[in-house]
């Protein structure tokens, strides 16, 4: 077969619109039956429902050791959107590759897939594994079944490379992240006779407040990782639904809330904090009108950090085919989150390199540029010489 180039593959990928509330299994298909023209054989793990799957494929010796290419495969979405060019199609202009996902991270994907046939030409000292997740997006979800298969199976890759867009920066380090919703149920009354009710607006807003209190307090220079940006674990409230009309207390408000902790940074002990305030102060004051009053939280997701040693084989790995040299203040970190904690959990070291920048991704006319990609290929290439016997 005629192998495409990263271009060309970019291309072929975009036209998939694997939004993360849809399914990828054409795109994840697609792959498939590329891998195997090129006689490699791939695996498939399935959600639940059938409707999405991640890709798992071995180039080389089935042994230890190796490298993961990892990637994931959906998308936000782009309705909505003030997109100047089809979101779903290639569009080239001055340099730059259009189209939803082009960073964040079809064009690494692009990168990889092209690369195939030069891992196959190379005869491999250890395995080059390909792994490609679903609902990434939605909180590094799927890829967690594809990560307990291979802990089951005992395979222990040496290091995974994760091709979230840096610019082709070696990245290091990020931060986890835990969100929750806050379910507040308070007793309705006419609002002329408020004080018979409990508004759960009103104590949801003070559930907030201490949020806002508690991420003063992390803001604190005692508190401070130089190496993140910001420096800091945050908090925010994102999302609150309440009240149903101006002259009803309301009688219940759910608002959603995120954590991002610096690497070490217990996220729980903020739940743990919102949980003592309301069960202690709030509820108390609330079931002395109504018993039957109530503050519940559910998780949403939660991913780790990520701090991978500078001086690990994996940070030795990132800087030799990354073209960056392999000293300590070359590697970054990023704010957003990406399935390398989870990966370093399951005992599969990572680091984070791949091309364009975050800066384009989630946004209308996302772009990754010619000569990011043209960095990834030579990533690669230098990998496969690496690996080689």
């Amino acid at each position: 077969m005629n192998t495409p180039s990263s271009k060309d593959m970019l291309a072929t990928l975009i036209g998939f619109p694997t939004v993360s509330c849809d399914s990828n299994l054409e795109l994840i298909e697609f792959i498939r039956a590329y891998l195997a023209d090129l006689g490699v054989e791939s695996e498939l793990f399935y959600n639940d429902a059938r409707t999405k799957a991640n890709l798992f494929a071995t180039i080389g010796p089935q042994t230890d050791g190796g490298v993961v290419l990892s990637g994931h495969t959906d998308v936000v979405p782009a309705a909505g959107q003030a997109w100047t060019v089809a979101p779903f199609e290639l569009t080239e202009q001055d340099g730059r590759l259009y189209g939803r996902g082009t960073a964040d991270m079809k064009g690494y994907l692009a990168c990889v897939l092209a690369a195939v046939p030069l891992f196959l030409q190379r005869p491999l000292a250890v395995p080059v594994h390909l792994a490609f997740s679903y609902d990434e997006e939605i909180g590094c979800v799927g890829v967690r079944p594809l990560l307990a298969e291979l802990q089951k199976r005992g395979l222990r890759p040496a290091v995974c490379v994760i091709g979230e867009p840096t610019e082709m920066r070696p990245v290091l380090g990020h931060k986890g992240k835990m969100a929750m919703r806050c379910c507040v149920r308070g007793a309705a009354c006419h609002s002329a006779y408020a004080p018979l009710g409990v508004n759960a607006i009103h104590y949801a807003a003070r559930l907030i407040d201490k949020l806002e209190q508690i991420g003063e307090m992390l803001a604190q220079p005692e508190h401070h990782d130089a190496r993140f940006d910001p420096p800091f674990s945050t908090v925010q409230a994102g999302l609150i639904r309440g009240g149903r009309a101006l002259n009803i207390v309301p009688a219940e408000c759910d608002f959603d809330f995120e954590v991002r902790g610096i690497p070490g940074f217990d996220i729980q002990s903020v739940a743990q904090q919102l949980e003592a305030y309301a069960s202690e102060t709030l509820l108390p004051k609330m079931r002395a009108v109504q018993p039957d009053t109530d503050i519940r939280f559910e998780p949403l997701n939660a991913y780790p950090g990520l701090a991978t040693d500078p001086q690990s084989d994996g940070a030795r790995l990132i800087a030799a085919i990354s073209g960056v040299a392999a000293d300590a203040r070359a590697f970054g970190t990023v704010a957003f989150g990406t399935e390398g904690g989870l990966y370093d959990a399951a005992g599969i070291p990572a680091v984070v390199c791949g091309p364009g920048s975050m800066d384009q991704g989630h946004k209308p006319d996302e772009f990754v540029t010619l000569e990011q990609l043209a960095r990834c290929d030579a990533m690669m290439a230098r990998l496969a010489g690496l690996l080689a016997k």
